[in-house]
């Protein structure tokens, strides 16, 4: 990477309630030449501000955040936001977290380090929705669509295909599929 690019800064904050000004002090203390800044969910992909930056990036640029947090919450996100700006030849670093810097040599251990993070993140993730959805099974949750046709309804159609009346007809009656009345049956 080459040296001389410019410094960059990214600060953002949850909501229009809370203040940027701590962070832009840190960036500006830290010599960012230009600070994008915004005022949006870090759990949300639309990050306009932190797109412009990233569209901005030259080789030997260097991105600066206050702490890892204002750029993603999430492992995966922030891995690919890394790689992103590794691509455009720059280099990141957090202010909070200094094992988190890609300027120096060991910048692919970082990145490998943060791909496995995410990996891991992933597979907690997954566990714990597997395990939240056994719980609620258990908590006798139902899951999937809400049925068509209320069990009286289901009941209904059944005696009436039981008398000969077509599927076709019966499924217009409810206003519902053919298909639906055939898993009935």
């Amino acid at each position: 990477m080459q040296n001389g690019g410019t410094i960059y800064g990214y600060a953002r904050v949850s909501t229009d309630a809370q203040d940027l000004a701590n962070q832009l002090d840190q960036l500006a203390a830290a010599g960012c030449a230009k600070t994008y800044r915004e005022k949006v969910s870090g759990a949300t992909a639309e990050r306009p501000q932190l797109k412009k930056l990233i569209a901005a990036l030259l080789p030997g640029d260097v991105v600066i955040v206050a702490a890892v947090d204002r750029l993603s919450r999430d492992t995966t996100d922030l891995l690919t936001l890394a790689r992103d700006i590794q691509r455009a030849g720059a280099g990141l670093r957090s202010l909070a977290e200094p094992v988190l810097d890609t300027t120096g040599d060991f910048a692919e251990l970082v990145l490998a380090m943060l791909g496995v993070a995410a990996k891991l993140e992933r597979r907690r993730i997954l566990e714990r929705t597997s395990r939240g959805r056994a719980d609620a099974k258990a908590a006798g949750v139902k899951f999937g669509r809400k049925p068509s046709l209320t069990p009286h309804q289901q009941q209904e159609a059944l005696k009436r295909i039981a008398k000969g009346e077509t599927q076709r007809s019966i499924a217009r009656s409810y206003d519902v599929s053919q298909a639906t009345i055939s898993r009935l049956a």
